[in-house]
């Protein structure tokens, strides 16, 4: 049999005090002494209340739920962030309902942000990537409800809290160039990315004011396997390159791993940049290069924005917070060798060459 739930009127009859009391405590209500406030709480959690939310929604009482749409929390970023803002509304009195997605498309996103209104949240955090557009019919959907973007081009008309997309990207493109480097190429994250689009256009865009193109470009899916991947491709097939440009850290990681199995040293044969600064990044093998993006810091402005924006029934026009970005120089820059191209032959090709000689052994 199903256990009776706790009410308020058990909590005043446990407390000695009236359910008017209790609920003033509930809503942070300043007009109880502090004596009989502690004197409350501590009913509350001998008997295990749980305020009921539904209840006080249906009632028109504010729910203190906000609402948090995010990509895949496995990733690093998503998750850092996602953590910040739940400590900060934990701080501020709030608490967050987390919808995540799986594909990053703008239909995901609108089915999440209508579950997060169902449940009747006070405001929406959205860190998926989202084109000017998109965030545009998101915020239409979210009508009165407060909505905040955390991955949008800055340029958006939505509020929004993002990094500074070129800010990073020029400062590792312009480390690589004063280094002497000139074949760089680049992988970047997801083509459907905005975040992931305006990191490539910066490292394009800068490369272009010194009248170079990459050697190669090349497209993840933020995954370790993905840069992996990636630079097997570029070795397959013979890129001459000094330096790779990476869209996060965690490609990085699968692009050092490629490198080490060709026994290409880094960084005196090729230089690496990554991009985030995880927090595992400053030990890889060698330690990364990377930008510097404060995903806590991030998180937490975010969350400040969104609370400022609750019950103000006359908001300022929709304004973009933009975030700096730092490169933090470790150990996989140098300058170019200043070698001639290394023929980098694959164990696939080598196999072949094997073969053919066996076939051949005259020719030898």
């Amino acid at each position: 049999m199903r256990a009776k739930s706790v009410t308020i009127d058990d909590v005043a009859r446990y407390a000695g005090v009236s359910y008017q009391t209790v609920s003033r405590v509930l809503n942070c209500s300043p007009k109880v002494s502090e004596k009989t406030r502690t004197k409350i709480e501590k009913a509350i959690a001998a008997l295990h209340y749980v305020p009921n939310r539904v209840a006080q929604q249906l009632a028109g009482k504010s729910s203190d739920t906000l609402g948090l749409v995010t990509t895949d929390l496995s990733l690093h970023a998503p998750s850092q962030i996602a953590s910040a803002i739940k400590l900060k509304a934990r701080q501020s009195g709030f608490s967050v309902v987390i919808a995540m997605i799986d594909n990053h498309d703008s239909l995901a996103c609108q089915r999440a942000v209508n579950e997060l209104l169902s449940q009747r949240v006070e405001g929406i955090l959205i860190n998926t990537p989202l084109t000017q557009i998109e965030s545009a019919e998101i915020t239409q959907q979210c009508a009165k409800t407060p909505v905040i973007f955390l991955d949008v081009d800055p340029q958006s008309s939505a509020y929004s809290v993002v990094f500074d997309p070129f800010l990073g990207t020029q400062q590792s493109v312009q480390h690589l160039l004063e280094l002497g480097h000139r074949n760089i190429a680049l992988i970047a994250g997801p083509k459907m990315s905005i975040s992931s689009q305006l990191r490539c256009q910066g490292w394009l865009t800068t490369l272009a004011s010194s009248g170079l193109h990459p050697s190669a470009l090349v497209y993840g899916n933020w995954s370790a396997d993905s840069g992996y991947l990636c630079v097997r491709s570029l070795l397959r097939d013979n890129v001459d390159f000094t330096a790779i440009l990476v869209a996060s850290d965690q490609m990085a990681l699968g692009v050092l791993r490629a490198l080490h199995e060709h026994d290409i040293a880094i960084p005196s044969e090729v230089s690496v940049i990554g991009y985030d600064d995880t927090a595992d990044s400053a030990y890889f093998h060698p330690p990364l290069t990377t930008v510097r993006q404060d995903f806590r810091l991030l998180g937490e402005k975010s969350l400040s924005q969104l609370i400022s924006l609750l019950g103000d029934e006359n908001p300022l026009r929709p304004t973009s917070q933009v975030l700096a970005t730092e490169l933090v120089l470790r150990h996989t820059t140098s300058p170019p060798s200043g070698l001639l191209k290394k023929q980098r032959t694959t164990p696939q090709e080598l196999a072949e060459h094997l073969v053919q000689i066996a076939a051949h052994p005259g020719s030898l």
